[in-house]
């Protein structure tokens, strides 16, 4: 593992300068890597898409169902027996079918307001801006100069600083839902 920094572009051709002028910086083509970071939610990380099992934001969603299911299969069913002179003997079970139903909806309730606070950090920090990244491996503190100026000078955007491992011209260990560490 090494010290790796990268910096985002929006054009290929940008990238290609700054590959360039990394080389041109002494940096080996072995250790510069570069490639197209897709939008949080678009990694394609599991079988059936997306980056994550489950939403962060939807932990307290199955026990919202839950509740609002019992509860409002109870009432249904309640309101279904009072009624059952009109309705018949279908009454109650027709109450606890809807009431059942309506009562799922009881889970939007669990949902986060507007505003509210999170109650975890994983919502909190914001994710990799997606576009053009390129990065170097650095080998130690003079290099890191050496990069920084040479992707500043480029106008490299959202330049961040990760521990990985680039071989080959591949960064084998990149994860796109790592928070990114930004350089100033």
């Amino acid at each position: 593992m090494s010290r790796i920094i990268a910096g985002h572009f929006q054009l290929q051709d940008e990238v290609a300068a700054a590959r360039v002028a990394l080389k041109q910086a002494g940096f080996p083509d072995s250790r510069i890597s570069s490639f197209f970071v897709n939008q949080p939610g678009q990694h394609d990380l599991h079988a059936l898409g997306g980056d994550r099992d489950a939403s962060p934001g939807a932990r307290e969603t199955p026990e919202g169902i839950a509740e609002g299911v019992s509860v409002g299969a109870a009432v249904g069913a309640g309101i279904g027996a009072a009624t059952s002179l009109a309705t018949g003997p279908l009454g109650p079970v027709v109450g606890a079918l809807v009431g059942g139903h309506v009562g799922s909806l009881y889970s939007f309730n669990k949902m986060k307001d507007a505003g509210e606070a999170e109650k975890t950090g994983e919502n909190r920090q914001l994710p990799r801006h997606p576009g053009m990244l390129i990065a170097v491996a650095l080998s130690g503190l003079d290099e890191r100069e050496r990069a920084l100026e040479a992707l500043h000078r480029l106008g490299a955007q959202h330049i961040e600083e990760a521990e990985g491992t680039i071989a080959n011209g591949d960064w084998h260990d990149f994860d796109p839902l790592s928070i990114p560490v930004l350089v100033a």
